[in-house]
């Protein structure tokens, strides 16, 4: 059909190259080829400090992306009360058992939404990205790196979420390789139930839709940072009036000639 063709040209020009080479390099280390060896910060370049670096913006744009995409998906899934960074409600004499919990009046989730895992239920969402070649993660079997990085986020959040908002917590964690948690899959497969019953296609089908989905994010985000520009930014040209004035006098000489 019209689609699968699209689908299929759609992966031929812009998906195909980037898994062929920039995925390769990824997921087997191989030194990155035209990257200068000094990073703009001053520091010695690597894949490991391409990944890390917060020149250019590149952290942020993955945890924003992943966290869009996933508002994305509970929209096309029929959740209601979807939001991008709601506000938590503020602390009203409770108290947190954990020293770790943020107990900050103006705090913020990364997502939110009603009817995921049951009709007008709220459930907040948080994101985290890791760079899975760092020292303080290279070194731990994935599996055990997830579930760290889940642990934090639970320490910080899950209390206030579920005694104050009355809401179930789900920290989304992945790292920048592709390996999701065993939260966030679970919550993808719950979306991907939800949007198959929706659609009337199979959760098969759906699932897999999804998965691809949230790794092309993923990648795609994760080749931005080790081949974006993370140099000076260019400085932005602000037309003065005397350069307004000589374009319309340009304009009407052409015109009249």
């Amino acid at each position: 059909g019209i689609n699968a063709e699209y689908g299929k040209q759609w992966y031929q020009r812009r998906v195909r190259g980037v898994v062929g080479l920039h995925g390769t390099e990824l997921r087997y280390g191989f030194e990155l080829e035209g990257v200068p060896h000094i990073c703009p910060c001053g520091k010695t370049n690597s894949m490991e400090h391409s990944l890390s670096c917060a020149k250019g913006g590149f952290v942020y744009m993955r945890h924003n992306q992943l966290r869009d995409l996933t508002a994305n998906l509970c929209h096309e899934a029929g959740c209601k009360d979807v939001t991008v960074e709601p506000r938590l409600l503020p602390l009203t004499g409770e108290t947190l058992k954990l020293k770790s919990a943020n107990t900050a009046n103006d705090a913020r989730l990364d997502v939110s939404a009603r009817g995921v895992w049951s009709q007008g239920d709220k459930t907040f969402l948080d994101f985290r990205v890791f760079n899975s070649l760092a020292p303080t993660n290279a070194n731990l079997p994935i599996e055990r790196a997830l579930l760290k990085h889940e642990d934090e986020k639970k320490r910080v959040y899950n209390e206030r979420v579920l005694e104050v908002e009355k809401s179930t917590f789900s920290p989304i964690v992945c790292s920048t390789l592709g390996a999701f948690g065993e939260e966030a899959t679970k919550f993808y497969r719950q979306i991907a139930v939800i949007l198959a019953k929706k659609t009337g296609q199979t959760y098969q089908t759906t699932i897999r839709y999804i998965r691809q989905r949230l790794q092309f994010c993923v990648l795609k985000t994760t080749v931005a940072s080790l081949r974006g520009f993370k140099g000076t930014k260019c400085t932005r040209y602000t037309a003065d009036n005397n350069d307004i004035n000589l374009l319309y006098q340009y304009n009407n000489l052409t015109h009249v000639f």
